[in-house]
């Protein structure tokens, strides 16, 4: 039975208001709470101009390997339309069987039942010590620009011997109960933005102008004409959306002198950022400097091929819900892309219907078993 209450500690955890880049004493609450077990605890404050200061926590306990790590954030999205709410988003409510509240699934949730698994394999081994390490990689900027948090920590970490072996993130991970999806990778986010240039003129004397619309609109036609790929055995099919055309033409009969549209690709491990900006660039090009074009990585795509970790994780979801997760690549982007770089990374967490909604909440049972299924993890792994 674990010294530690994953229910009431996600409720702690509610009740800090940390929407991102505030921390509201979120990591302080779990930095007790894990120094008071025997972590050593390691605040990493991170800035860098043009975006907000971030605090972050590291926390390890034991000195040697295997080091199994725990990661996830604490910072959590606004609230929305307050009036939206049936309760009070940040008074971590019980109600039916629930616990309702901002971050309760993403990702208060997980983090209280990480620290539950936790403190609970380290008492269970106080008399005979560790037979390796656990440690707790926390952000408190996973919501936001994704700056000063988890990528920096990860420099930290490498730079003084903190990398761990194998990493779980506690991702809202489930589409419609616990245990039925874990994620072993995710599809890389490329944003291109498109700048057309042309001359102002009167619609009535085109010879007079230069219209920046049509050739913008042929170039995303031509972008958009044919699926990238089919997608994999692990990815499904890469996606390129257009989420904006503007002109911001005041008028009927004018010529505007520029246009713009953005684009994004969920990509999968059949591509890179690289080879689909060099496929848009030879496009943009052959328009001989009609278009400029601007690029952002959120990041690339990641696979932790089905083996060890996902055995692991499976195999405790099967012995507390008799079930195994679907091993899936679905969804957006997680800091799961950063850690996977160092180390296999798998994401399990709680079931992610309400995350970001109003009324987000998470079921108690669910937290229970949760902190059950980590500690159902270290047994394994440390076995």
């Amino acid at each position: 039975m674990s010294l530690l209450d994953p229910v009431a500690f996600a409720a702690d955890l509610i009740r800090c208001k940390s929407v991102t880049p505030a921390d509201d004493g979120a990591l302080g609450t779990l930095e007790r709470t894990l120094a008071a077990a025997g972590f050593a605890c390691h605040r990493l404050p991170f800035s860098e101009a043009g975006t907000p200061d971030i605090d972050n926590l590291y926390a390890r306990i034991g000195t040697k390997g295997p080091h199994f790590c725990f990661a996830g954030h604490t910072d959590v999205v606004p609230v929305g339309n307050v009036a939206g709410w049936s309760v009070d988003p940040f008074a971590a409510d019980i109600q039916d069987g629930f616990l309702y509240g901002r971050g309760a699934v993403d990702m208060k949730g997980a983090i209280a039942a990480f620290a539950a698994a936790a403190i609970g394999f380290a008492q269970a081994h106080k008399a005979g010590g560790l037979p390796g390490s656990i440690s707790f990689l926390i952000t408190g900027d996973e919501e936001g620009p994704s700056i000063n948090g988890t990528k920096k920590m990860l420099d930290w970490m490498a730079a003084n011997g903190q990398i761990p072996d194998h990493c779980v993130v506690g991702e809202p991970t489930n589409e419609t109960l616990l245990g039925d999806m874990a994620k072993i990778g995710r599809r890389g986010s490329l944003n291109v933005e498109l700048t057309a240039k042309g001359a102002q003129g009167h619609v009535a004397y085109p010879h007079l102008a230069d219209n920046p619309i049509h050739p913008l609109i042929a170039l995303l036609a031509d972008l958009a004409a044919k699926p990238l790929d089919a997608g994999n055995a692990h990815f499904q099919p890469s996606s390129l959306q257009v989420t904006t055309v503007d002109v911001g033409n005041p008028t009927e009969n004018l010529i505007p002198a520029s246009a713009r549209a953005r684009l994004n690709i969920r990509f999968n491990d059949m591509h890179s950022s690289a080879s689909l900006l060099a496929w848009i660039g030879e496009r943009v090009a052959a328009l001989g400097g009609k278009i400029d074009m601007a690029s952002r990585v959120s990041g690339e795509s990641f696979i932790t091929a089905p083996g060890t970790l996902s055995t692991l994780v499976s195999d405790a979801v099967e012995k507390r819900l008799g079930r195994r997760p679907t091993l899936s690549t679905t969804g957006g982007t997680s800091d799961a892309r950063f850690i996977s770089r160092h180390c296999p990374t798998i994401e399990f967490g709680l079931v992610g219907r309400t995350m970001h909604k109003t009324d987000e909440r998470a079921s108690v049972q669910d937290i229970v078993d949760l902190a059950a299924i980590y500690r159902h993890m270290l047994d394994q792994y440390f076995a």
